[in-house]
């Protein structure tokens, strides 16, 4: 957000944060968000990048193209094991997946 937007907002009374903050998630909680996130937006790159559609996803994963939907959505239904799973099966080596998660995510403004 730039400055003047941010400026603006707060003149009118509004409060600019984190989402963890307006959450209140602890820094564990936070740090577990932004895995899944990036596991999820991970998993939606590389299908893309295989030119392969969620359909086909959901087949080798014996699954439905709903379920990929959810996983590449960051859904808190989903688990950390199905996206790592996912991940694999689509060719993600074990570095592709430490790389993944190394990366600095930047937290979204509330």
């Amino acid at each position: 957000m730039n400055n003047t937007k941010r400026k603006r907002l707060e003149s009118k009374g509004w409060k600019i944060g984190t989402a963890s903050e307006f959450l209140n998630l602890s820094p564990e909680e936070a740090a577990y968000v932004d895995l899944k996130l990036a596991l999820s937006r991970s998993l939606q790159q590389t299908r893309q990048e295989k030119k392969m559609t969620q359909e086909q996803l959901a087949k080798l994963l014996k699954s439905s193209q709903s379920r990929i939907a959810k996983m590449e959505a960051g859904d808190p239904s989903v688990s950390l094991d199905l996206l790592v799973r996912s991940l694999l099966v689509l060719g993600t080596s074990r570095k592709g997946l430490a790389r993944m998660l190394s990366e600095r995510r930047t937290a979204l403004v509330a």
